[in-house]
């Protein structure tokens, strides 16, 4: 018997792990400091109401035995697919029923989707990045390419004549920048994949906090993507499901590599290895695409991009670069006094009692750069904006 020795070459702990550790021996050696954190991108307001009213109906449906369900469909109810073709139907994206595949969550399917493809296929992924993408590949042995986000491109890198690739992850929204591709530059990718036989792996999961109608929502809103793109969605920053798990991905019946569907070849994997998303999960998740859900949707959004601008005005008071926080719940700022990640995680933790996310945990690129999110409770946010201005000003 052998192990799988790919994994030995992760991190030897996850980012937020090594935060978690931080924070708990900071509060023993200072058990009265009230700290505030900024840091982990986990939602505090609870599911709204159109949810809740809908799962305890579905709670009730499964206590009755003319309403109960068992095993479902792999790819989900049809009662939620048609709730999600719809949305897409709004903002003029026409998808077809078989496309969408309903998970529990995107991160599990952004690491699952690797199933389908080979393990010589050469990844490309921007840095810094979500961890979940780099590890994914590392656990299967892909060999992976990084393309440099940084400060002259805005954290938004764009292919060259140089780029080589199978497999591309973008994420837009950007997680951990903010940073929002537009459509001129996502056609950039798009037309770059179809040159390149590639294939995007493209993460919307905070789609819903784009409020410029210029930006894209989706990379269906680009001629040419369903031919080389597929695209994964989460209500967990949308409606807040980090605790309750629902997505979903959409894999276009115009996705032919090698003469193979990449659609069937999904549909075989869900099959095979998941069993769906509970029943009562998914009547709640197709309530927050009602129009009541959406409308609170909305409103718990709004609270979070309330936080954004109060966070991106004080580093703009501060003189301090960043990028996000307008069409995003994330804040990616430029370290002051050229201070380390590390470095200054301590130094807020310290003196200001603020958690936040060192960049360098993201990648190299991040060396240097900070991460704050908006999801936090409001007073405790502009509160927590006080103490950086009175430690920074």
């Amino acid at each position: 018997m052998k192990i799988n020795h790919h994994y030995l070459n992760l991190e030897d702990s996850y980012l937020f792990s090594t935060i978690a550790r931080k924070v708990t021996e900071f509060q023993k050696a200072n058990p009265t400091a009230d700290v505030i954190r900024l840091g982990i991108g986990d939602v505090t307001k609870p599911l709204c109401s159109a949810v809740i009213n809908e799962l305890h109906a579905a709670v009730d449906e499964m206590g009755n035995a003319k309403t109960f369900k068992g095993y479902g469909p792999e790819q989900g109810y049809g009662f939620i697919k048609s709730a999600v073709l719809d949305y897409y139907k709004a903002n003029n994206i026409e998808l077809a029923e078989d496309e969408i595949f309903i998970s529990d969550g995107a991160k599990s399917d952004l690491g699952n989707i690797l199933d389908i493809f080979h393990k010589d296929n050469t990844v490309l992924i921007p840095d810094p990045v979500y961890p979940v993408y780099v590890d994914t590949n590392i656990m299967a042995g892909r060999n992976i390419l990084f393309i440099n986000a940084n400060m002259d491109n805005q954290f938004l890198p764009l292919p060259s004549e140089h780029t080589k690739a199978d497999i591309i992850y973008l994420c837009s929204p950007n997680n951990p920048t903010g940073a929002v591709y537009n459509k001129q530059q996502l056609k950039i990718w798009v037309d770059f994949a179809l040159e390149n036989n590639a294939v995007i792996l493209f993460d919307a999961a905070y789609e819903a906090f784009i409020s410029d109608s210029s930006l894209p929502r989706s990379i269906f809103e680009i001629e040419g993507a369903k031919k080389c793109a597929i695209e994964f969605c989460s209500l967990s920053k949308t409606a807040g499901f980090t605790g309750t798990r629902c997505g979903y991905t959409i894999v276009s019946n115009e996705l032919v590599y090698e003469g193979v569907s990449l659609n069937k070849l999904w549909l075989r994997r869900q099959t095979t290895k998941f069993n769906g998303v509970p029943y009562i999960v998914q009547k709640a998740a197709a309530a927050v695409f009602s129009e009541e859900g959406q409308k609170q949707a909305k409103e718990a959004i709004a609270y979070y991009k309330q936080n954004a601008k109060t966070i991106a005005e004080t580093l703009k008071e501060l003189g301090v670069w960043y990028v996000g926080g307008e069409n995003s719940p994330y804040i990616w700022l430029k370290c002051p006094n050229d201070m380390a990640s590390w470095d200054f995680f301590d130094f807020l933790l310290e003196k200001a009692n603020v958690v936040g996310t060192p960049g360098s945990g993201f990648g190299k690129n991040g060396e240097g750069f900070f991460r704050l999110t908006a999801f936090g409770d409001k007073d405790r946010t502009i509160e927590a904006m006080k103490r950086i201005k009175e430690i920074l000003k």
